[in-house]
């Protein structure tokens, strides 16, 4: 029986998102129930990847001018890494807007690979413990966080994971915290 019925998990990436790390816990949040919403800069398909190799197109929701207006509607967040998503994402002021949002409101935001970068510039990750893909690590340390590397750091809300060999124990952990949350 799914236990995430009536939860909005907001899901921001541009084009070049690492494609499993948002269909992976994307599917998982849908079994148990969750609506996840795609917020991106525009309202075209946003291209995800394979590594290096140009993967499919996804639907688009919302903008992120119309997320940033109401982020109060989502319950949770989610951000997929990829470099060339992650580089560009974190220049949009409406993405980094929702971003605090989301932390200035307790709610779970699961991270995973170069979405850290994102959290950087929205200036949220001073203080926290978080793991990312490793090449980020000296980003995040210079950002104030203790970076870590394993499969999956919980810090309050905060849920990070370094890869995709980490989707399944990330989306059980980010799971777990919106099943936590519920009760």
């Amino acid at each position: 029986m799914p236990t995430l019925t009536d939860i909005n998990v907001a899901i921001l990436a541009v084009d070049g998102f690492e494609q499993v790390e948002l269909t992976g816990p994307r599917q998982s949040l849908q079994d148990e129930g969750a609506r996840t919403v795609l917020i991106s800069a525009r309202t075209d398909p946003i291209l995800g990847m394979h590594h290096d190799k140009p993967g499919d197109r996804f639907p688009v929701d919302l903008t992120f001018l119309q997320a940033a207006s109401e982020p109060e509607v989502f319950d949770a967040l989610l951000l997929p890494g990829g470099v060339v998503n992650a580089d560009e994402i974190r220049m949009h002021p409406k993405a980094q807007a929702i971003v605090r949002a989301m932390f200035d409101a307790g709610k779970p935001v699961a991270v995973i690979c170069h979405g850290a970068w994102l959290l950087i510039s929205s200036g949220v990750v001073d203080g926290r413990k978080l793991t990312s893909w490793p090449s980020l690590q000296d980003d995040l340390r210079n950002a104030g966080a203790e970076w870590v590397d394993e499969e999956v750091v919980i810090d309050g809300a905060l849920i990070s994971s370094r890869k995709p060999d980490d989707i399944p124990a990330f989306s059980r952990a980010f799971i777990k915290a919106l099943q936590a949350g519920r009760s």
